[in-house]
């Protein structure tokens, strides 16, 4: 049992600091058997921004997202308004999303839709394309810009608005920390307005812009959690504060702890599993500055940011960038499949060893 324990924390301990290193926690038999349960019902979906760069300058459309996520025997999807341009689903008409909503379902996949405001007319629009397709859950963030204490309050207000529209349209709002807020700071906003249909989304590499650790902002945000976006990050020292680009997640470049993130997210829940959808969201060459400084002052004044994207970076060639993305979108699902795989080899070896012990 020991051996099992020391494998299990050498594939958990990469990119941890030596306080996160003494705080894995024992494999026990029971929580090995519930780790199995976990893996065995895990819900990988795709993410159009794995997918953007032929989204956004191929012939990519919402459709090839479903054709991506069932060819890999993902459980759904998750598609901004925007993916895809001119075939996005925000351009289409209210027959070709009743009829991109029966084919996900005719795949077997769920559709998250994602917007990236919170704004009185996007919220509306992806509310009744949302019953068009047939879609309950939808991700905002904010985008303001001003003091963090005005910003704060006007994130609330939206909060409380977004609860009465879930309660008015069956719907679930999840709401992403992304690169400007901390972590605390969103799980006050969601304890505050205390509504059962508002969520967190904790993306795996964004803390870093908001000057967190990957295991903080995780630690802040569990309670709200129903969602994640995994990723790998570079993390990029600035001045005051830290940035990210986009990597491949489990390459060398990668500085987040992935696998320790990845295994906290399934342990979320106590009867049953917290977090219903674990995002693919390979963001190779994105760029994001620091958001958030380690020397800022009380009340730190939060810029305006623009929409996330990825455009065409210097030296690629478009056709070898959107081949190669299609390889980097693949290369994401098999690497978290594998580490799925170990744990749960690890997590069988525990729960025979412990069988094997009471028969003695």
């Amino acid at each position: 049992m020991p051996q099992i324990q020391s494998r299990f924390e050498a594939l958990l301990s990469p990119r941890l600091n030596d306080a996160e290193l003494a705080d894995i926690p024992e494999l026990t038999a029971q929580r090995a058997a519930t780790l199995i349960e976990r893996i065995d019902g895990a819900r990988l979906f795709g993410h159009a921004y794995a997918l953007l760069t032929n989204l956004t300058y191929g012939t990519y459309g919402p459709h090839d997202v479903l054709d991506f996520a069932y060819d890999h025997e993902l459980a759904g999807v998750c598609i901004h308004l925007l993916d895809g341009e001119e075939r996005s689903l925000g351009a289409m008409s209210d027959d070709e999303l009743r009829r991109f909503g029966d084919r996900a379902r005719a795949l077997g996949l769920d559709v998250h839709l994602e917007i990236s405001t919170t704004d009185d007319d996007d919220v509306a629009e992806v509310i009744r394309i949302a019953g068009l397709v047939g879609v309950r859950r939808i991700r905002v963030y904010s985008r303001f810009e001003g003091r963090l204490s005005s910003v704060l309050s006007r994130v609330e207000a939206d909060l409380r608005r977004l609860a009465a529209l879930a309660d008015e349209h069956d719907l679930h709002f999840t709401f992403e920390q992304h690169e400007e807020l901390k972590a605390a700071e969103i799980a006050a906003l969601l304890r505050t307005v205390d509504h059962p249909r508002l969520h967190a989304l904790f993306d795996f590499g964004n803390m870093i812009n908001a000057a967190e650790r990957p295991m903080d902002a995780f630690a802040a945000l569990a309670p709200h959690l129903d969602q994640v976006h995994m990723k790998g990050v570079h993390i990029m020292p600035e001045q005051v504060g830290t940035g990210h680009r986009g990597v491949l997640m489990g390459s060398a470049e990668d500085d987040l702890p992935g696998a320790r993130m990845l295994f906290e997210t399934l342990m979320l829940g106590s009867e049953e599993p917290q977090v219903i959808a674990l995002a693919l969201e390979q963001e190779n060459l994105y760029r994001a500055p620091a958001f958030r400084h380690a020397n800022e002052e009380a009340d730190p004044f939060i810029p305006y940011r623009e929409m996330s994207t990825t455009g065409i970076p210097q030296g690629w060639h478009l056709p070898d960038l959107l081949q190669a993305e299609r390889r980097w979108a693949v290369n994401q699902v098999t690497h978290v499949r594998e580490i799925l795989t170990r744990l749960r080899e690890l997590a069988s070896c525990r729960v025979e060893a412990e069988a094997l012990a009471g028969a003695r």
